[in-house]
């Protein structure tokens, strides 16, 4: 007896002394995650035999002294395989999502878990916990271990009071030191060949997650996040900041599961255009009755200062205005007309501005069959939120744009889902503006159609930063994330050399072209036309013809080329049709587009693409035709910040 005793407590010691290793593998076996639990918990992450992430300790610290993860005991673990479809309520990339990993679950003894996932496109993990009562997280320590020869491409934030529209930076990952945090998504280009967005998904009743560098110069990225706010200070109409903060980043219940810590992985630069994960890793849809929720294009008057020409009445914030923006959207099928700010007073919803004649203006939208959106202030929505969306249900008005919330710590998380979930009630699309990345409130709420949180094309009406680099490289960082309302149809287009920025009479850098290209490479259900239709209307018919008819739900996406911050070709089909759009940055390319995507019969391509001096005047288009088929290619010339759509047709 003495002697099995003995032995029993011998394997005991060596089950919890050792470390114990777990593996699992993506379903296609490439990409590999390893769990080492010892004193400790870490992870690492290969595909193809690179390495991609090197051992990072995770865990979570409690206000009481507890540290989920230091000295684990495991309890038990799990693998699973899972193969699932999702069938979107609007899609965005496809009508099908495929939803196909590998899972190991690790139990412990101090009423926490760790799930992690597997997939063909990256991993992904979170903690669980089954903890009595509320708990509050002082912190959770993420960890990505990368190399010397590794670089990514960073924002750096001064304060976790941010609309997440700081320019993105390329710098060596060891260069970014403890005092320079960044929001994510972080696209991360590595020596050996292998690229990496980290972002997070299913953020609820928590902080939102940022990195910040190490000093020791180890390329190492760990977590910060903005903490609970206890008190606050209004400094404007539309602006509120943290005045004093607690020590801890959550209170939130103790049974439940925290956020997904995802990394996208792979060595196709088109990967990250054609990923969904964080949309796969959220919750599911909330709403019962959908029916109502329609995505669709929205004339908008905020870009272009309400500058209508070649009327007989004084073009402003005023009905007659409203009136023709309504006239244009009816006149080519257009589904919304957003009215902006101005339509009532920012710290009032609930009256409006006098030279706006709401009743008449919903009445006309409605003979029509357009519908409204309104801009408001978050601040405003907050105080009057019961109010002011009943009201506009009673007006029939379809959706909200609200703006400069700024901010993700835990309570303004947790005041977006308040926000979506309230808008559905009252039949309300949502499009957030001043806003965090997307993290998959969109597939629990399916109104919420949009959002901001990427420097859009608004800049160009102030900054000479929001260049054709940038915009190609949105599609790989920002929008993997989920829809962008960057706003595209700029129709006053500029060269690098002859661009200046102009408040009330805005153009675009780049191309023609490259803002056409922009209806097909950016995502978005909510799409704006941000340009005066007196402009749009100035211009040939076949400019409309395109971006009325182009889809802003997709039932297939193919990355047909792409390079990370120099160029992106992409197919997407609606239906029957398929749309192929091409951006390049400030150098021109010879592009060459693959029709082997097609079935078989031939096709007609209608092509809008930069015309022969689009180099010298960015406004030069030209529009071809030509009968095509799988077997085809077609060779293109991308101006400096350049671009082209193709349409094909059977």
């Amino acid at each position: 007896m003495k002697t099995r005793l003995i032995g029993i407590l011998v394997i005991l010691f060596c089950f919890n002394g050792f470390a114990q290793e777990f593996k699992i593998q993506s379903p296609d076996e490439n990409l590999e995650i390893t769990v080492n639990v010892k004193k400790d918990i870490k992870y690492d992450v290969t595909l193809n035999n690179k390495t991609v992430i090197s051992p990072s300790r995770i865990d979570m610290t409690l206000t009481d002294g507890t540290i989920l993860g230091e000295n684990p005991t495991i309890r038990n673990s799990r693998k699973n395989s899972i193969n699932n479809t999702i069938k979107p309520i609007v899609k965005i990339k496809r009508s099908t999502i495929t939803d196909h990993y590998n899972k190991l679950t690790l139990t412990f003894n101090s009423s926490f878990g760790l799930e992690f996932r597997a997939y063909n496109d990256g991993a992904a993990y979170r903690f669980f916990s089954s903890i009595p009562g509320k708990i509050k997280v002082k912190n959770e320590h993420v960890e990505y271990r990368l190399d010397e020869a590794d670089s990514c491409f960073y924002s750096f934030v001064e304060s976790f009071h941010t609309s997440y529209e700081e320019l993105h930076h390329f710098v060596a990952v060891n260069s970014v030191i403890d005092s320079q945090m960044s929001y994510l998504p972080i696209l991360v280009k590595k020596g050996n060949g292998v690229k990496l967005v980290i972002t997070e998904a299913d953020l609820d009743d928590y902080a939102g997650l940022y990195l910040k560098g190490t000093n020791d110069h180890s390329a190492t990225l760990v977590s910060t996040f903005p903490k609970v706010a206890l008190k606050e200070k209004q400094v404007r109409d539309r602006k509120i900041i943290v005045s004093e903060s607690a020590d801890y980043i959550a209170e939130t219940k103790g049974s439940r599961f925290f956020p997904w810590r995802v990394m996208v992985i792979s060595e196709n630069d088109g990967t990250f255009i054609e990923s969904d994960m964080v949309y796969r890793l959220a919750k599911t849809n909330q709403i019962k009755d959908t029916s109502w929720i329609q995505s669709g294009k929205v004339v908008w008057e905020w870009w272009n200062a309400s500058n209508l020409y070649n009327v007989d009445f004084q073009s402003g914030l005023n009905t007659d205005t409203y009136k023709a923006y309504i006239d244009f959207a009816a006149q080519y099928g257009l589904e919304y007309v957003l009215f902006d700010e101005g339509w009532s007073g920012t710290e009032d919803l609930l009256h409006t501005n006098p030279k706006v004649n709401m009743p008449v203006l919903i009445d006309y939208a409605k003979e029509k069959d357009v519908k409204i959106l309104l801009w408001c202030v978050w601040v405003t929505v907050e105080n009057q939120l019961d109010d002011a969306f009943a009201q506009f249900e009673d007006w029939g008005i379809a959706g909200v744009k609200i703006d400069f919330m700024d901010r993700d710590d835990q309570k303004i998380v947790n005041w977006y889902k308040k926000i979506v979930k309230k808008a559905a009630e009252h039949h309300l699309l949502v499009d957030f503006h001043g806003a965090y990345k997307p993290t998959g409130l969109r597939r629990e709420y399916p109104n919420l159609m949009t959002r901001e949180g990427v420097r859009g094309n608004e800049y160009n009406k102030w900054s000479k930063d929001e260049t054709p680099d940038k915009q190609v490289l949105i599609p790989f960082t920002r929008m993997l994330a989920g829809p962008i309302d960057f706003t595209p149809g700029a129709m006053r287009n500029a060269n690098k050399n002859n661009f200046n920025p102009v408040f009330e009479r805005p153009m675009s850098q780049g191309t023609r072209a490259h803002q056409l290209a922009m209806y097909v490479v950016y995502e978005s259900p909510l799409q704006m036309l941000c340009d005066s239709p007196s402009n749009y209307e100035s211009e040939p018919a076949n400019i409309m013809d395109l971006i009325a008819n182009v889809p802003v739900e997709w039932d297939e996406t193919k990355v047909l080329d792409a390079r990370i911050e120099d160029y992106i070709i992409v197919a997407r089909r609606c239906s029957n049709t398929w749309y192929v759009g091409a951006m390049t940055d400030w150098t021109p390319r010879d592009i060459t587009v693959d029709l082997s995507f097609l079935t078989s019969g031939s096709f007609m391509a209608t092509i809008y693409k930069d015309g022969i001096n689009a180099d010298r005047f960015a406004e030069d288009y030209i529009v071809d035709k030509k009968q095509v088929t799988a077997n085809d290619k077609l060779n293109i010339h991308l101006a400096p910040g350049g671009g082209c759509v193709i349409k094909i047709t059977p």
